[in-house]
């Protein structure tokens, strides 16, 4: 579901009957070519001055990418001058990186480095470059360490100390130490077995082989589990390939199981000789957490937090129906267990409006605690004791969303933070960053311009980077010190080879959701040929949350996704963000709370009403939709129970049965599985293949077979259920695809925009048109 491909269609008309003298318009080559110029990877070139941070390094400079002519070049700024120099010496990387790739493909120019991360090492600058390291000084770069494939003994991927000296790993299911200067290696957990390993990465949806742990301040300990899946049900996958199948399968939870992935929570001290491994005296706890369906959060283990001098732990305890957030404190000696305090809700907690990242933070050294509550019905921090958990006083408050806390400075005991909805007369989506004191005061906004703010901070917050656009205005990147003011421009970029190009900004605009009054918020693409006295077919792309929404994003993109590309082939497209998705009141969210099925599509049909009614050149009678994933499972749903409303349907590797799914995504906003006396439970007719039967439009489902997320079992179970009501549908199975569709991705774009032009324009695209990505 995240977390966000065919076979030959049948060309129907459906703006009137067609006789047979009439034949179909017919798209030409020229047509899809003008679509392709306006996709991501052909229009991100034409940006002038894109700024992208790379990293704050540890003498407080930042360094940033700066695009331009589709040539990339890093500065280095330090904040007290206001000054760029180069980062590091560009041609000296790009040569250091062709000597060691000799043969393996095509050179890397010194304009394009792919630079995935920096940092500062005395006088010289390691610089991250796919997978490999180089260091960079004044006399050139050479290779630092090589890259770690994971595939071959000794080369686990390993999470660093604070210090850098070590990194923890998983070896053989036990926790491992690797010395990151001698390699030397020390096995710290002995115990571990089979689906009863150490600090291992399975959510079902997601399995990786790297250690979820949590290290100390000090480098001294290590927060991590065992993790018990022996009872958890298994996932198999079988591979396309020549002779015998190859079979791929891992422990995989599904909603509504008896017997699902639990945590035991262990602390190891690898201070002394010997390391030590201390279990805290508490129960196995779910693998769940406060900000995804995961126990790791975009930031890392963020649910688990040390305090300064490693002497305790604390962490949240989450139920399986993510209904209760627990938060207890461990002392890492003993593994003594307190509870200190416990949040309960009707719905499901969480600890951060949009689930990106937690928002409660422990703070021992002041005897206090942070948390973060949509009890108002908004989400805000709250001052508690952390000795009695009683509550000291409301830090934020007001009709707005705090979603991140980004620095904490305790002498001064100034919280900085994003957030979204405060400022009137904006759109309420819009992020923000501002600074508020824990002992009262005013909440300072310190980014004031009406737009979407992206914000990278230094680690004290004495400094930040602001880069901030609209969808149809050109991204500003300035520098700001911690007050707000302004220090230094970064680049403005320009955006005028785009515009020349025939680029057209998307519109915003507004409708009224199913209550009839409370404000939803959209895009629209428009063709930039548009002419207001045509008539023209509406698609909708869909992605229904309930954690993020089928907007991609408020700020500047050269392209969102494909959606821009379709509208240049004749269509009006749109985005909305329903009721029941995030980042505006805890009530929003929870509107279809224990009824996915819901997908926003209320709102969806009534926006479509709405825009139809307000604009002439839009035919509400020639409705498309289409999604993936959770959009994918929308999109079903929106062919099966709105079939008057909606002619055709591309549905993407949808989640069609949350039962056929991981637990943790449904159990949380759906509930747990509840069996009623009648023989149904609170998950009967959640399922599409319950509504097959109701369609009358054009239908395509797609679906990799090697999809590790939703499984392609879900897309199937609705295949059978149309076969069975004899319905004419179409199919596309990707052999070897997974969740996201890699190679494949650019073949189902092209195969999307044909079944829309076919069944909503109804007109031939040109045959087999050949859509690459720009390399």
């Amino acid at each position: 579901m995240r977390a966000h491909s065919r076979l030959a269609l049948l060309a129907v008309c459906l703006v009137a009957p067609m006789t047979q003298a009439q034949t179909p318009a017919q798209l030409s080559t020229a047509d899809y070519d003008r679509a392709a110029k306006t996709l991501g990877d052909r229009t991100g070139p034409l940006v002038d001055g894109m700024v992208n941070v790379v990293g704050w390094l540890d003498d407080g400079s930042v360094v940033y990418r700066e695009s331009t002519a589709g040539k990339t070049r890093f500065l280095r700024l330090d904040p007290a001058t206001g000054k760029s120099v180069a980062a590091f010496n560009a041609q000296a990387l790009a040569d250091a990186m062709n000597q060691a790739r000799a043969g393996k493909g095509a050179p890397v120019k010194v304009d394009m480095l792919p630079v995935s991360g920096i940092k500062r090492d005395g006088a010289t600058m390691v610089v991250d470059v796919r997978g490999s390291s180089y260091r960079c000084d004044d006399k050139g770069c050479t290779a630092a360490a090589a890259a770690k494939s994971g595939d071959e003994p000794g080369d686990e991927p390993g999470v660093a100390s604070p210090d850098g000296k070590r990194e923890a790993f998983i070896r053989n299911w036990n926790l491992w130490l690797r010395d990151t200067a001698t390699g030397k290696e020390t096995q710290l957990t002995t115990d571990g077995k089979p689906d009863y390993g150490y600090a291992t990465d399975n959510a079902g949806w997601k399995h990786t082989d790297e250690a979820v742990v949590a290290w100390s301040p000090d480098s001294k300990k290590i927060a991590t589990f065992q993790q018990d899946q022996r009872k958890t049900r298994t996932m198999t996958l079988v591979d396309t390939n020549v002779g015998s199948p190859k079979v791929q399968q891992w422990k995989y939870p599904f909603a509504g199981d008896k017997d699902v992935t639990m945590i035991e929570r262990v602390i190891v001290d690898v201070s002394g000789v010997a390391p030590k491994t201390v279990r805290l005296q508490m129960p196995a706890d779910q693998h769940r957490s406060t900000c995804a369906d995961d126990v790791v959060c975009d930031g890392g283990w963020e649910d688990v937090q040390w305090a300064k001098d490693g002497a305790s732990l604390a962490f949240v305890s989450t139920d399986r129906g993510h209904k209760s957030a627990t938060l207890r404190v461990a002392d890492a000696a003993t593994g003594k267990v307190r509870d200190v305090y416990k949040e309960t809700v009707a719905t499901q907690y969480q600890s951060a409006p949009a689930l990106a990242s937690v928002n409660w933070r422990y703070l021992p050294e002041s005897n206090e605690f942070i948390w973060f509550s949509q009890k108002s019905d908004w989400g805000h921090l709250y001052l508690h004791d952390l000795a009695t958990g009683k509550l000291k006083r409301q830090i934020t408050s007001g009709d707005w969303n705090v979603t991140q806390i980004g620095h904490i400075d305790a002498a001064s005991r100034t919280l900085w933070i994003r957030g979204v909805g405060r400022e009137a007369g904006n759109d309420p989506y819009f992020v923000h960053y501002y600074k508020v004191g824990m002992d009262g005061g005013d909440v300072t906004l310190l980014t004031p311009e009406n737009a979407n703010h992206t914000i990278t901070a230094s680690a004290d917050d004495k400094y930040f980077v602001d880069v901030y656009s609209t969808i149809s205005t050109a991204p500003v990147a300035v520098l700001r010190d911690g007050n707000g003011k302004q220090v230094s421009e970064l680049a403005r970029a320009d955006l005028s080879r785009l515009k020349a190009a025939g680029w057209v900004a998307p519109e915003s605009f507004t409708v009224k959701a199913r209550d009839g009054k409370t404000d939803l918020y959209g895009q629209m693409f428009k063709p930039s040929n548009f002419d207001a006295s045509k008539k023209y077919p509406i698609v909708t792309y869909i992605y229904p949350g309930p954690q993020v929404g089928s907007i991609r994003t408020r700020s500047f993109m050269s392209a969102q996704g494909d959606n821009q590309a379709l509208a240049e082939l004749g269509f009006i497209v749109i985005a909305v963000d329903g009721m029941g998705t995030p980042l505006r009141s805890k009530s929003f969210q929870d509107a279809w709370y224990g009824n996915m099925a819901d997908n926003t599509l209320p709102d969806q049909v009534g926006a479509l009403k709405q825009l139809a009614a307000k604009y002439s050149w839009i035919d509400a009678t020639r409705a498309g939709i289409w999604g993936h994933s959770g959009g994918g499972n929308a999109t079903a749903a929106a062919m099966f129970r709105y079939p008057d409303v909606y002619k055709a349907g591309w549905s993407e590797s949808g989640n069609h049965d949350n039962l056929t799914y991981e637990d943790d995504w449904a159990e949380r906003y759906h509930g747990l599985l509840e069996k009623k006396a009648d023989g149904t439970t609170n998950y009967t007719g959640q399922d599409n293949a319950a509504y097959a039967k109701n369609l009358k439009g054009k239908l395509m489902l797609v679906h990799g077979l090697m999809d590790d997320n939703v499984p392609p079992q879900s897309t199937l179970q609705v295949v059978d259920a149309l076969m069975k009501a004899n319905k004419d549908f179409d199919l596309l199975l990707l052999p070897h695809a997974r969740h996201g569709y890699g190679v494949d991705s650019y073949y189902v774009m092209r195969r999307r925009w044909d079944f829309f032009v076919k069944n909503l324009l109804g007109a031939e695209p040109p045959k087999e048109y050949d859509l690459k990505p720009v390399k």
